[in-house]
C-alpha cells in the first residue's frame, strides 16, 4: 500500500462536496490549493472562495497564490511533500504544478470524458438535452481534459433537470469516484484508458454574457433546456421593451408549449396570473424571473406590483 500525502486543488462549491469527503474519508490532505479572495458584491468586499471556508473551518495548511508558476508558490509547494494531487474545478495548471508528485495529478470532471472537455460540463449537457452525463477522473497532461482516464460513472438526466439540481447529483457522485481513484492508487491498481474519439466531441466553453442570452427565434423546447442549463448560475438572460424602456432581464424558471400562434417572436403575453413569451413553435411560460435591479421574484408576486404594456416584448 501506498502511503498517499495529498495536495487539494479547487474553489467553488463542487469542489467542497469532494473535498468533505475526502477528509471524512481520512485520507491524508497535506494542503489545501483554492483562489485568492475576491471583491463581490455591491460593496465590492473581499470574498473567499467555498474551498477557502471549508479548509479553513477543517486547519487544513492553505495557499492561495495569483500566479501558479510563480517561484515563491513553488517552493511552498515542493515544501509540503505531497505525492498526489487532487484537482475539482479549478484552473489549467503549468506543467512544474502537476508534474511535481510522484503519483501524478488527476482530475474530477463532470462529464464522460472525452465528451464535453471545457469549463461548463454541466450547463452545456442540459443545454443540448443530453439523456445522460457523468464523472471521469483522468491524470492531468499538457492539455485540458485530455489525459489518460482512471474512473467513469454515468447519471441519468432527470426531464426537468436544472444545473442547480444536477450539479448537486454530480458533486456527490464525483466525490464517491474521487474516493474510489484514491483507492486504486494506493493500492497501485489504476487502470488508465486512453481517451478514445469515435464520435463527434460535444464541447463545454466558458459561459459569457455572449452565450448566456436568450434567442427568442428558437424552438420553445431549445429556449426551455437553455434556461434549465443556466438555473440558477449563471441564468439565462434578454433585453426587454416594455413602455418604451429596454432593460436587462434574467429568466429562472419556465415551462413551455408546442402551439401554433401568430405573434411575433419574443412578444410577451400577460394576465393578473400568468406571463407568456411567444417563440417560433409555442410559447415559454415564465414561472420566475429577475428585473434589473431587482431580486428573483416567482411571477405571480412579480404581476402584483409590475405592469406590462400591450407593445412589450423580449429580444
Amino acid at each position: 500500500m501506498r502511503d498517499l500525502k495529498i495536495v487539494f486543488m479547487g474553489t467553488p462549491g463542487f469542489a467542497v462536496g469532494v473535498l468533505q469527503k475526502l477528509v471524512t474519508e481520512g485520507k491524508n490532505i497535506v494542503g489545501v490549493i483554492t483562489s485568492p479572495d475576491k471583491p463581490a458584491g455591491r460593496g465590492r468586499k473581499l470574498k473567499q472562495s467555498d474551498v477557502k471556508t471549508y479548509a479553513v473551518s477543517q486547519n487544513l495548511k492553505l495557499l492561495q497564490p495569483s500566479n501558479l508558476k510563480e517561484e515563491y508558490f513553488l517552493k511552498e509547494l515542493a515544501a509540503l511533500n505531497a505525492n498526489l494531487q487532487i484537482v475539482v474545478a479549478f484552473r489549467m495548471l503549468p506543467k512544474a504544478v502537476w508534474n511535481m508528485p510522484n503519483y501524478g495529478t488527476f482530475n474530477l470532471h463532470a462529464s464522460l470524458l472525452p465528451q464535453y472537455r471545457g469549463a461548463a460540463p454541466i450547463n452545456w449537457a442540459i443545454i443540448n438535452r443530453e439523456l445522460k452525463t457523468g464523472v471521469s477522473t483522468f491524470f492531468i497532461d499538457d492539455k485540458i481534459d485530455t489525459g489518460e482516464i482512471i474512473l467513469k460513472e454515468a447519471v441519468i438526466i432527470k426531464e426537468r433537470e436544472t444545473f442547480g439540481s444536477l450539479h448537486d447529483v454530480l458533486m456527490n457522485t464525483g466525490a464517491h469516484l474521487v474516493i474510489k481513484t484514491v483507492e486504486l492508487i494506493e493500492r497501485s491498481e489504476e487502470n488508465l484508458k486512453k481517451q478514445i474519439i469515435n464520435e463527434v466531441l460535444k464541447n463545454a466553453p466558458k459561459l459569457k454574457k455572449e452565450n448566456t442570452k436568450i434567442d427568442w427565434n428558437r424552438p420553445v423546447k431549445e429556449i426551455d433546456s437553455f434556461i434549465r442549463g443556466l438555473n440558477p448560475y449563471p441564468a439565462a438572460w434578454c433585453t426587454m421593451i416594455n413602455s418604451k424602456e429596454e432593460s436587462t432581464v434574467k429568466i429562472y424558471n419556465c415551462n413551455y408549449v408546442i402551439e401554433k400562434h401568430t405573434f411575433k417572436n419574443g412578444t410577451i403575453i400577460s394576465s393578473k396570473k400568468e406571463l407568456k413569451v411567444s417563440a417560433s413553435n409555442g410559447y415559454l411560460t415564465i414561472h420566475e424571473m429577475q428585473l434589473a435591479g431587482k431580486r428573483k421574484m416567482d411571477i405571480k408576486s412579480l404581476l402584483n406590483g409590475f405592469t406590462f404594456d400591450e407593445n412589450s416584448k423580449m429580444m
